[in-house]
């Protein structure tokens, strides 16, 4: 990887949108990956940077590119409880059901930890529910697991609207 390349990553790591400017006025491609298969722009959803995440996007960062785990922005923002940048990611036409490796996606992510504010805002954006990972399961059976009763009322009440 060439110093440009590692300064892109460590920039959007610590949200340093100086830096990304800077980087970005010499460097045309921003979809590069590290040997986690990590973007900037993952990085900068997973470290709450707000605005490195739109600096990025505005430099076309793939918003919805995954890492080796095939996990996205939009789910570590789920994992992590980031309700602002996932907003911003769905904003920008995230997709609220890819699905990772396991088949999970960011409103199981959402639902399994606790994140139910996340969980709102996804179902609002059109989530799927039904959605099952490599184990059969739905959001709504992780969250029960979980003992997020929350999630649950959420998830049965949402009602798709035609």
């Amino acid at each position: 990887m060439d110093e440009i390349t590692q300064a892109l990553f460590a920039a959007s790591r610590q949200g340093n949108v100086p830096v990304l400017n800077e980087i970005f006025a010499i460097k045309d491609n921003v979809n590069v990956y590290d040997e986690k298969g990590f973007t900037p722009l993952i990085l900068a959803a997973y470290n709450n940077h707000p605005e490195a995440v739109e600096a990025l996007l505005g430099a076309g960062a793939d918003i919805n590119a995954a890492d080796n785990s095939g996990n996205t922005a939009l789910m570590g923002c789920a994992f992590k409880g980031y309700g602002y940048i996932a907003q911003l990611l769905l904003r920008h036409g995230a997709s609220h059901d890819q699905q990772n490796g396991n088949g999970g996606t960011a409103l199981m992510f959402a639902a399994m930890f606790g994140r139910n504010d996340i969980v709102d805002l996804l179902l609002e954006a059109g989530a799927n529910k039904d959605m099952k990972d490599m184990r059969g399961m739905t959001a709504i059976d992780l969250a029960a697991q979980q003992g997020n009763i929350r999630a649950v009322e959420l998830l049965e009440n949402n009602v798709k609207h035609l």
